[in-house]
Order: C-alpha cells, then sequence, then structure tokens
C-alpha cells in the first residue's frame, strides 16, 4: 500500500541532507539562543512600555508602608497630623478603577486614557511638543498635558500616600469615598441611548455600599468628604428627564462634605476648589522657579482672550469681548480661537497667550467659571472678572476675600454691553506700578491654584491646593464634632459662649495669623508695598460654613 503524502518515510533515503547532515557547532547554537533571548527582551519591553501608556486598573499607587495604624508609615514630626488622620474607603472597583480601566468608554469622541495616566495628570509636557515649546526646560518635568476633569483621579492618588492616612479607621477624623462620579456620570450625558437611570445607577449603587458601613453609619456621613470632578449642576438633576445624575440630592448625601471644581454657593457642604491646571510641581523649589519665570517675562499685550463665539446663545457676552479686542487693536489685545478642540488638546495655545498678556478676561462659560481663570492665573497674568460667581463667591478657600482689587479687576458686564465703559480704558486706568503689584499678588497665589505631583506635597511650609482643601475639612469635622459634644452636655435653650458658627449663621471664623507667605517667592522678597499684617489674614486656610445671604448674592452676581 503507498505511503500517504502526509505519512513520515518509515526510513531515510539514500543521499537525503538527512543522512548527510553534520551536527550544528556549540558556538553557533550559542548565537541562535543569545538572538533568541534578546528577541525576548525586547518583546518585554515593548509590552512594558504599552502598559504604561494608557492606564489600568492597577494605576494607582499602593502603601509605601504599612503597619497597625499608619497606612504610609509612622509619621516622624507628631505635629504633621496634629490635624487629624484621614481614612481611605477601599471601595469595590466599578466605583473607581473599572472606569479608568475602560477609560476609552468614558467618552464619544475621542479616548480619554491619555488624560488619565500619570495618575490622572496626563501626558507629560515633554511628550507634547506644541506644549513643551511654551515652557521653559527648567520646569517642564513639572508640567502636563492635564484635562479639566480627572480631578478624582489626582485627589485619590494623593491620599492613597499621604503621610496623615491611617488604616485604622477608628482613628480618623476624616473618611474619604473615592468615587469617580464625574468620569461615571460623563460616560452618560451624551450617549444617544443613556437614560436617567443609567446616570443615577452607580451613584445609588455606592450610597447602598456606604450606608452599610459602621462608622458612616454612626455619623450619618457628617465626617465624610468627595471630589467631584465636575461642576456641581452634573450632579443636580432637577426634574425626572433632566441634565446629569441626581447624586448630590440622593437619600445619604446630605452630610457629606463634597470638593467640587464649581460648587452651588447657596450649598454650604458644596467646597469650590481649583481646576486642575497642567502645572503640577514635584517641590517648593519648583514653584519658586515658575514664579521667577512668569515674573520676568516681556508681556506686550495689555490683555488677552482665549474663548470661541457660540452662535447657539443669542446676545453671547463672549461676542462683546471679541468686539473689545478687536477694538483695542493687535498691539493692546489678542485673542484665541476655542473653537473645535484647540484649546483642549495641548493647552499651549493659551498659555503662550496669558505668559504675554498683563490681564487676561474672563467671563462665564458654561457655568459660571471656566478652567481658563486658573490657567491664567498660573501664568502670571491679572484676571478681568463679569460675575462675582466666577472666583469671588466660589472658591473662598483658596481667594483672598475682601481685598479682591488687589489680585484682579472687576467691570460691570453691563455697562460694558451698553458701552458706557470699555477693557481697553478701564485696563489702561492702572499704573504701571499698580499692574505690577497685582501681578506680584497673582503669583504669590499659585502655590494654592495648583495641585503637587509628590505624594508627600510641596514641603518647606508651602501648602498647595489639596493641602489647604484638607486643611479646611478637617478644621470644619472638628467643629462638627466639638459641637455635638457641647450640644450633648448643655441644658436646652443654653448657648454655649465660645461655640463655632453653625451653618447658616451670620457669622465667620476669624483668618488664623500668618507670619508667612506659603514660603512663595513672593514672600521671600518681603515686598515693601504691603505690610505683613495685610498680607497674612489670606495664607492659612478661611473656613466660613455660612452660606452668602440670598438677596445680597443675587444683587451682586
Amino acid at each position: 500500500m503507498p505511503e500517504s503524502p502526509t505519512s513520515p518515510p518509515t526510513s531515510p533515503l539514500p543521499g537525503s541532507p538527512t543522512n548527510n547532515a553534520t551536527p550544528p557547532s556549540p558556538v553557533s547554537a550559542l548565537l541562535r539562543a543569545t538572538v533568541l533571548f534578546a528577541a525576548f527582551l525586547a518583546l518585554q519591553l515593548v509590552l512594558f512600555k504599552s502598559l504604561l501608556t494608557f492606564p489600568s486598573s492597577r494605576f494607582l499607587p499602593a502603601p509605601r508602608r504599612s503597619n497597625s495604624t499608619w497606612a504610609n508609615g509612622a509619621v516622624d514630626d507628631a505635629e504633621e497630623c496634629k490635624a487629624g488622620l484621614i481614612y481611605v474607603y477601599d471601595l469595590p472597583p466599578e466605583f473607581n478603577h473599572d472606569l479608568v480601566a475602560h477609560c476609552d468608554r468614558l467618552w464619544p469622541w475621542y479616548s480619554f486614557c491619555p488624560y488619565l495616566s500619570n495618575g490622572g495628570l496626563g501626558r507629560p509636557a515633554a511628550e507634547v511638543p506644541a506644549l513643551s515649546a511654551v515652557v521653559p526646560n527648567a520646569s517642564l518635568p513639572n508640567w502636563y498635558n492635564t484635562d479639566q476633569f480627572p480631578l478624582e483621579v489626582i485627589v485619590h492618588r494623593r491620599l492613597l500616600s499621604h503621610r496623615c492616612r491611617t488604616i485604622d479607621a477608628s482613628l480618623a477624623t476624616a473618611f474619604y469615598v473615592p468615587f469617580y462620579a464625574g468620569l461615571d456620570v460623563g460616560s452618560h450625558l451624551w450617549g444617544p441611548n443613556s437614560t436617567v437611570a443609567d446616570r443615577d445607577r452607580a451613584g445609588a449603587r455606592l450610597l447602598r455600599w456606604l450606608r452599610g458601613q459602621p462608622f458612616f453609619a454612626k455619623s450619618g456621613g457628617w465626617d465624610h468628604f468627595i471630589t467631584l470632578g465636575r461642576i456641581t449642576w452634573d450632579f443636580r438633576r432637577y426634574g425626572a428627564d433632566g441634565w446629569g445624575t441626581n447624586l448630590v440630592l440622593m437619600p445619604g448625601m446630605e452630610n457629606v462634605t463634597r470638593l467640587v471644581i464649581e460648587g452651588d454657593r447657596l450649598d454650604p457642604l458644596d467646597v469650590g476648589v481649583p481646576y486642575p491646571t497642567g502645572f503640577h510641581p514635584r517641590r517648593a523649589a519648583d514653584v519658586r522657579a515658575w514664579q521667577e519665570h512668569v515674573l520676568s517675562l516681556d508681556r506686550r499685550n495689555l490683555f488677552g482672550f482665549a474663548g470661541a463665539p457660540r452662535s447657539g446663545f443669542p446676545d453671547d457676552f463672549r461676542d462683546v469681548l471679541l468686539e473689545e479686542c478687536e477694538d483695542a487693536g493687535s498691539d493692546r489685545c489678542r485673542a484665541v480661537d476655542c473653537r473645535g478642540t484647540r484649546c483642549n488638546d495641548d493647552g499651549a495655545a493659551v498659555m503662550r497667550l496669558f505668559m504675554g498678556s498683563r490681564f487676561c478676561l474672563q467671563p462665564r462659560g458654561d457655568s459660571f467659571t471656566r478652567r481658563s481663570l486658573f490657567d491664567c492665573m498660573v501664568a502670571g497674568a491679572v484676571p478681568v472678572l463679569f460675575w462675582r460667581r466666577t472666583a469671588y463667591d466660589a472658591y473662598r478657600w483658596f481667594l483672598p476675600r475682601g481685598e479682591e482689587g488687589e489680585w484682579s479687576v472687576f467691570i460691570d458686564r453691563r455697562a460694558l454691553r451698553v458701552g458706557n465703559v470699555s477693557v481697553r480704558d478701564v485696563l489702561e486706568g492702572y499704573s504701571e506700578r499698580r499692574v505690577r503689584r497685582m501681578r506680584e499678588r497673582v503669583v504669590e497665589m499659585i502655590p494654592r491654584l495648583v495641585y503637587g505631583s509628590s505624594p508627600d506635597g510641596l514641603g518647606d511650609g508651602m501648602d498647595d491646593a489639596l493641602d489647604v482643601a484638607l486643611g479646611g475639612v478637617l478644621k470644619r469635622f472638628r467643629h462638627r464634632r466639638w459641637s455635638i459634644g457641647h450640644e450633648a452636655e448643655r441644658p436646652p435653650g443654653r448657648l454655649v459662649a465660645g461655640a463655632p458658627p453653625r451653618r447658616g449663621s451670620s457669622k465667620t471664623t476669624t483668618p488664623p495669623t500668618s507670619n508667612g507667605r506659603n514660603g512663595s517667592v513672593i514672600g521671600q522678597r518681603a515686598s515693601r508695598h504691603r505690610s505683613t499684617a495685610a498680607s497674612s489674614a489670606y495664607i492659612k486656610t478661611v473656613l466660613s460654613e455660612a452660606p452668602a445671604s440670598r438677596s445680597k448674592s443675587l444683587q451682586q452676581s
């Protein structure tokens, strides 16, 4: 029976290579093994770099050291954590890690993954040619292509490695809930088939889980806080089929403090915190170097404006500002057209504009504040405001109150719209010396407006935005605990002398005294134009739990 073509021969054929082949030499075998091993290593390197390019479900740092109390090792100086310890909940991954793992589904127009790399800071500026051309080489390691909405990831990353984090919940003064609510609702806002139930599902599940935690049940949530990486109106749906989710209004959230990039000024549980910018310094020396740089720039433009006209909005105020810029002439004003994604892709055009301008125009956007306000101030330009709610009433823990004229300009938008004043005339009315003093004040405030990249903070006595926010949260919770204890002890109807003001009170906490300037370069230079007493009132966190008067706020908004 003939053999099948696929069957091996029963014996080697005469003269075949099998009969004549000689065994390979040891040298050639070693060479082949070396080449294969090198190829294997190269493949592993490629796979490793691809894993670093996009965030995964394990994108957050693990605790550096651990024992029974301190998640990140015992603190050498007990004074560092005298304000209190922070407990970070380990939530089910559906509330944070899974959202990042599926980052390509968060945004309908493009992948959000690059913006969530590096713990929410985004791609380093050195990898973005347009941005690296604007930032000096010495500051380049401190700059990233950061989106405006990843604050939940940034804060979670920092708190996991925070020196005052505890793994013993019974010792905690504050409890942090790392739910990425902004990423979650953002994935359901524009989908053609997204429903109200989709937008509310994760929030309802989170609160159901949280109510089962003993320390939340014990306090009712008054010593818990959360970060919201979108504006508060995305979490306050009014009506059966309105915009956003209903998270803030759900049962269980009524006592939780919310760190939100833009809050409701009438809700004392909303604490406005700065939008993330691209500047994430590693240490205080990096901040001082940047402060020196922006103060030394030759700013040839009197004012600048970054924005785009919005045809769908009749009588849009941005059109008024674009006309003001055109009327002032190109030698006094420059504008960057932000239509499309130009101002979001790398931030270089906006930063170049603000670094070349003495003033920057800051109208409202879809809400009262735009990230552009903080980009402007980090660039060392003086913001020009047209709504008090853009800054003065929105970021009370971060921006000095009562002396707004020292670091900003306010122009009545109604007078500007009807032509009674012009931006050019108002700004040219400031002397060069006055403008310099205002710019110095803005630059002095930079540390409190940015989120550092080091888990240990900026150091050297300098607080960044997260330090300020945590200081305010811990102070608020200590006051509440003090009030609860005294209310339980005192007889009915009797007031306790010296008790901290309660929410709804018209009194505010007196700003603490300080003899420094948050370690900034301006403080080191000891400006002759302002006394230490005048500058000290807004260096430390100022906590006011009383909302502004509704009637007064409406008149000034």
